[in-house]
């Protein structure tokens, strides 16, 4: 089990385990693309970059799958390095202002599930 999933000693309820997958590795594309504001990567690097900044690992496939699908959506595009054959991911204008939106949505979310005040 991985952090993200709670390691303690005490069993969760299913419905906490089914937020953290829902939250993990259903919007796996939120942290591929936080990864990207930082710095292109390629595709095996993002994927250990997960597991290592956020406490889980995506199945490589659904990586690669997310990947294609936010080059598709306009979010993400291809860049190549110098002398490296591996294909380099950059995040594009139009994936920064998805990530604003979803830390819009996302703050708006917890404030009014959780009653947070500033």
């Amino acid at each position: 089990m991985t952090e993200a999933e709670g390691q303690g000693h005490e069993k969760k309820p299913k419905a906490v385990t089914r937020l953290v997958k829902k939250l993990t590795k259903e919007m796996l594309w939120i942290y591929i693309l936080r990864l990207l504001q930082e710095r292109p990567h390629y595709g095996y690097e993002i994927k250990e970059l997960i597991n290592e900044r956020f406490g889980f690992s995506p199945a490589t496939v659904s990586g690669y799958a997310i990947i294609y699908r936010l080059m598709k959506d306009g979010l993400i595009e291809e860049q190549h390095g110098d002398d490296s054959p591996r294909k380099y991911y950059g995040i594009t204008k139009r994936g920064q202002q998805a990530m604003r939106e979803a830390k819009y949505f996302l703050t708006v979310t917890m404030e009014r599930v959780f009653d947070l005040t500033d």
